[in-house]
């Protein structure tokens, strides 16, 4: 008598990310219009195998805006779809177009995310650093650091929401 749960894998815990947008290219109000959107246009290998290698369906999203006068968590989000080819690497005329990436071997991935809601006050840098010890590598605190996606631990995912103001 064979037991089929033993052959089952242990469900994965979901995710927990960040994802870096500067507010005049793409802002957490232009993902509450759209409901879901795609997260394309990353150039960096480090960001893509995250998404390719580690993101899936339902794991949640800080949303951060970067490169403006406050930079700050400004919502959260869900990843809405697992990696997939980013069409942008395929159109000359985008600015993402990268004419050495082949249909039939994408370089370039994108995912979907999906909107939850915005934070009731952004959590800035500024007070992110303050707690620079219990956030201690949590990779946006890391002088220099520009990658638009990287992985946050549980326990830094569930203290940052703890800072959002009741």
């Amino acid at each position: 008598m064979s037991n089929v749960s033993q052959n089952r894998a242990a469900p994965r815990a979901l995710g927990h990310w960040l994802l870096k947008s500067e507010p005049d290219e793409f802002s957490i109000d232009a993902l509450a219009q759209c409901e879901v959107e795609p997260w394309s246009g990353v150039r960096n290998y480090q960001a893509r195998n995250f998404m390719r290698d580690d993101m899936r369906a339902g794991d949640r999203v800080l949303f951060y805006h970067s490169s403006c006068a406050q930079p700050s968590i400004v919502g959260l989000a869900r990843v809405a779809s697992g990696a997939v080819p980013d069409r942008s690497q395929f159109d000359p005329q985008s600015e993402y177009f990268d004419p050495s990436s082949r249909p039939e071997l994408p370089r370039w991935l994108q995912i979907d995310i999906a909107f939850e809601r915005k934070l009731r006050q952004p959590i800035s840098l500024t007070v992110l650093r303050q707690y620079a010890e219990p956030l201690q590598g949590l990779a946006l605190l890391n002088r220099g650091n520009r990658l638009s996606v990287m992985p946050v631990s549980r326990e830094h995912f569930r203290l940052i929401l703890t800072l959002e103001p009741k």
